[in-house]
């Protein structure tokens, strides 16, 4: 898959891991998910870290999945056609209602955004049943146990 991922045809060119970012729009308690600056940074910079503490750096996702569609951030050029992307997907979050019309529309004939309708899912009809994986068990069972999910997501 990394392959897929691909930019350039060079002799050294690499592929990039696939690093995709599940989430919903909003968390619990009507909080959004998609915020302008992650509460890491307000963390290193209370403790005087030189960067801030974060597991997966934004440049490295390559996907965010949510309930409004997709956004292949591999194939953005640049951080402002990735925020517009992230936006894109973002529902009605502040994030998501930065949203130019036009640049999304733009994104999703690139390829760059996905809505289910792109992908010939009507969402009055979307439901589990559709889902390739029905459980978290099915990915881990498909990834031949490399997958190890968090406890929470466990349910054996």
């Amino acid at each position: 898959a990394w392959l897929k991922l691909l930019k350039g045809d060079g002799a050294i060119s690499r592929g990039q891991k696939l690093v995709v970012q599940l989430a919903e729009t909003y968390k619990k308690g009507g909080e959004p998910t998609f915020v302008d600056e992650l509460d890491a940074v307000a963390v290193g910079a209370k403790n005087g870290m030189p960067i801030a503490p974060v597991m997966i750096y934004g440049d490295d996702v390559s996907h965010v999945v949510t309930e409004e569609g997709i956004a292949h951030l591999h194939k953005a050029e640049g951080i402002d056609e990735r925020r517009a992307a992230i936006a894109a997907v973002a529902g009605v979050t502040p994030i998501g209602l930065r949203a130019k019309p036009e640049k999304t529309a733009e994104l999703r004939r690139r390829g760059i955004v996905a809505y289910p309708e792109d992908l010939g899912i009507r969402r009055g009809e979307a439901k589990r049943s559709l889902l390739a994986a029905r459980s978290i068990d099915d990915l881990v069972t498909w990834s031949g146990g490399l997958y190890a999910p968090p406890a929470r997501f466990r349910s054996w």
